[in-house]
Formats: C-alpha cells, sequence, structure tokens
C-alpha cells in the first residue's frame, strides 16, 4: 500500500489565492480542484478522505495534489486537449455580424428576413467555412445579438392608410 501524499505547510499568501479561487471561480472543475488543495492543507486530510468529500476517485485527488505541488497554482488548470481547431476565424464572426445587420435583400439575397440557416448558407456561399445553424446562434450570442421571430407588419402605401386604420380600429371598438 502506498503511503498517503501530504501537502507541507501552505503560506497565507497561497491558502488567500486557494480560497479566492475557490469562492470566485465559475468553473465547477477549478472549484473542486481548489477544494482538493485546500482539504490537504488546511484539514490536513489524505486523498481517501478529500474524495468522499468531492465525489471523487482517491487516484484523482492524489494526481491533483502532485500536480499542484509540481506546478502551483496554475497547475489546476486543464491541460490543452486534442481535437481539430475551430474552422471559424475573428475574421468569419466579423464577417457573420456584418452581415445579420444588413437586410437580406441588400445582399442580394431573395428573402427580407435572415434565419439561422439562412446565415449559415449565406456565410458558406461567402467564405467557404460550413458551419451548423446552432453555431451561427452561439457566435450571433456572444455577439450580443439574437435572431427572433418576425414581427409580421401590414402596410399600404396610400398615404392616408394610418388615418383609414385608426378610423377603422376605433369604429371596432365602439
Amino acid at each position: 500500500m502506498r503511503a498517503p501524499i501530504r501537502l507541507p505547510e501552505l503560506s497565507p499568501e497561497a491558502i488567500h489565492e486557494l480560497d479566492e479561487l475557490y469562492r470566485t471561480t465559475r468553473d465547477i472543475r477549478w472549484r473542486t480542484r481548489a477544494q482538493m488543495i485546500l482539504l490537504a492543507a488546511e484539514q490536513h486530510w489524505v486523498a481517501s478522505e478529500i474524495a468522499k468529500i468531492v465525489r471523487s476517485d482517491p487516484d484523482t485527488v492524489v494526481s491533483w495534489l502532485k500536480r499542484y505541488l509540481a506546478e502551483g497554482i496554475n497547475g489546476l488548470a486543464d491541460a490543452p486537449r486534442s481535437g481539430c481547431p475551430s474552422k471559424v476565424t475573428p475574421e468569419y464572426r466579423e464577417q457573420l455580424v456584418q452581415a445579420v445587420r444588413q437586410r437580406p435583400r441588400s445582399l442580394d439575397q431573395p428573402y427580407s428576413l435572415w434565419t439561422l440557416q439562412r446565415l449559415a448558407d449565406f456565410m458558406a456561399e461567402r467564405t467557404g467555412i460550413r458551419i451548423e445553424a446552432e453555431t451561427v446562434r452561439v457566435y450571433l450570442k456572444a455577439a450580443g445579438i439574437v435572431l427572433s421571430r418576425p414581427q409580421h407588419k401590414i402596410t399600404s402605401p396610400d398615404p392616408e392608410y394610418e388615418v383609414k386604420k385608426r378610423r377603422l380600429k376605433t369604429s371596432e371598438t365602439t
């Protein structure tokens, strides 16, 4: 059986930094890792006791304790993950925002309103980058733009249309 890993006495600054991370981060993984280190440093608990509290495996706790000892608080961050790099470039995002702020007909499109799918198709034609409509929604939301359902209004070229419309509404209510 392995000897339990114990953290050396941490400085008040290190405890404060861990406590601050634990209280302010929104990333649950960072919070759990900071909690592991705090329990080991302040309570002098071993990995098996900490694992019960954070609902994790003791080996996982040991690996985070070792990583903290080796790298400090920055060691609690996730390691870079493999995978395909994002197709979407900052230029694409900029063009997307510019496109959605213009009327489709002004961009020679055969429709009057944008939908997520229409934007995805338009951007694929323009940039050669094909992404899903849901991904378009995510990038628009990050830019503070939300596409909503169109509000249909009935209008007329008749200069007296508004007057007639008001007159019709008042006659309906009486």
